[in-house]
């Protein structure tokens, strides 16, 4: 398995959720972390994502494309070349993530966006 992880940086319990989610469907434990904003300010939610993220490749998954989880994400990552970040997070994106850690962080990001797309659908 490369260094390449997965960090989840939601609004309350989501992260949480998620990453338990995919860990329960896929069997892969390890390969994400889940970072929420609750009860932190910005300052203190930055610190979060970056010890989060640490050193490793990372793809940085944020639910909204906007608020605190993407600013904060940004404020701290943006000009990271081994970090990625993903808005709209949803289970078919973790899914599909943590069975291509092989990939670099921007083709990892590209697939994942790619298979959450693919899984919005009305029927």
């Amino acid at each position: 398995m490369s260094d390449l992880q997965g960090v989840v940086v939601c609004h309350g319990a989501l992260a949480g959720a998620l990453v338990d989610a995919v860990e329960q469907v896929s069997g892969v434990r390890g390969a994400l972390v889940a970072v929420s904003n609750s009860g932190c300010d910005r300052g203190r939610l930055e610190e979060r994502i970056v010890a989060a993220v640490g050193d490793r490749p990372t793809v940085v998954f944020v639910d909204m494309a906007s608020g605190s989880c993407l600013i904060a994400t940004l404020a701290q990552l943006r000009t990271r070349p081994d970090v990625k970040v993903v808005t709209g997070v949803n289970l078919a994106m973790l899914v599909d993530f943590v069975f291509h850690l092989a990939q670099t962080p921007e083709a990892a990001a590209g697939r994942a966006a790619s298979a959450g797309e693919k899984a919005i659908k009305v029927p």
